[in-house]
């Protein structure tokens, strides 16, 4: 016997729930959609991109349950945080930032999608001028990657008020941006040779509650196997008697947190979280080893943002931080 759908719930009904009432839902019980929200003018800006490059290729969109485009499919999945202010709101405080929460950002990230949603439409990837810039592409795609800020090449092309050849005249990638606008150029005014409107994983489809979604999210970018970060410390916190009477490095930390975390983030592109949990690693190495300041707190919070965003950087290189696609 077949299992009924959950009873789908209007937002005007739990808008107004607590984040742990809200977590019971699940993901295809919240009834949310692209139209009426704020990601329509969004999506409209970003037709007028294409259509002022002259394309007339348009992608389709859903909503789901993370950004992303998929193979061999002409559209893109927005998740559904982005679709209602109460599942942005609870998107923060579960993951600490709402990835593409403001218009800037969700247009950069919508443009990046859109390359991908225009290669799967005109099939570039089998073009043997683009696999000599870009790589084979035969290669199987990787599961995982390794985050890192969002492609500037398809970004540009699309929005043409950009200078880019005066911003990025000496980038190393100038060949691959060169080559996408003669692409682009060469698209225009064709109709794309893929046109399925096949959704990938819509929201209606996801029966997982919003409570096992974000525990998932978290663990996928949280820090899993913290390291040790003794000699990085002590450059800045002394464990020695003379500092008895200063403050404690794990105080400290926590005084400044917030604000390097989110300088950190600013800074690499990535998750809030994942720094958070890069700092809880270091506050709780810093408590066992009753570290303490040795220099003032201006200097220390300075010498404290270098050496996270070094051990950030670390860890996302190491292989360790990896994003299923």
């Amino acid at each position: 016997m077949a299992r009924s759908r959950p009873r789908i719930v209007p937002p005007d009904e739990w808008a107004g729930w607590t984040d742990d009432e809200l977590l019971e839902l699940r993901v295809s019980q919240l009834g949310v959609t692209i139209e009426g929200s704020s990601l329509e003018p969004r999506i409209e800006e970003l037709n007028r991109n294409l259509e002022m490059r002259g394309l007339s290729f348009r992608p389709h969109f859903w909503l789901s349950d993370e950004w992303f485009t998929p193979d061999g499919v002409p559209g893109i999945a927005i998740p559904f945080y982005l679709a209602h202010p109460r599942l942005e709101k609870l998107e923060q405080s579960q993951m600490l930032e709402v990835e593409g929460g403001t218009p800037e950002w969700c247009m950069q990230i919508l443009r990046h999608e859109a390359g991908h949603a225009i290669d799967n439409a005109y099939k570039l990837r089998q073009r043997r001028r683009r696999q000599q810039i870009f790589g084979p592409s035969y290669l199987q795609y990787p599961e995982y990657y390794t985050p890192k800020p969002y492609s500037k090449s398809f970004v540009l092309h699309l929005n043409p008020h950009s200078d880019w050849r005066a911003r990025y005249g000496d980038w190393p990638a100038l060949k691959k941006l060169e080559f996408m606008d003669g692409l682009m150029q060469q698209l225009a005014g064709k109709p794309p040779i893929v046109e399925t409107r096949r959704r990938v994983e819509p929201l209606p489809s996801i029966r997982k509650t919003l409570r096992s979604h974000y525990e998932r999210k978290r663990r996928r970018h949280g820090l899993l196997h913290p390291d040790f970060y003794d000699r990085d410390l002590r450059r800045i916190f002394s464990d020695n008697p003379a500092y008895q009477t200063n403050m404690k490095a794990a105080r400290f930390i926590a005084r400044v947190r917030r604000d390097v975390r989110r300088m950190v983030a600013n800074g690499t592109g990535e998750y809030q979280y994942t720094i958070d949990q890069v700092i809880e690693a270091m506050t709780k190495r810093a408590n066992e080893l009753n570290l303490r300041l040795t220099k003032p707190e201006e200097r220390a919070k300075l010498d404290f943002l270098v050496l996270l965003t070094v051990q950030t950087m670390n860890y996302l290189h190491s292989g360790r931080h990896r994003v299923a696609l």
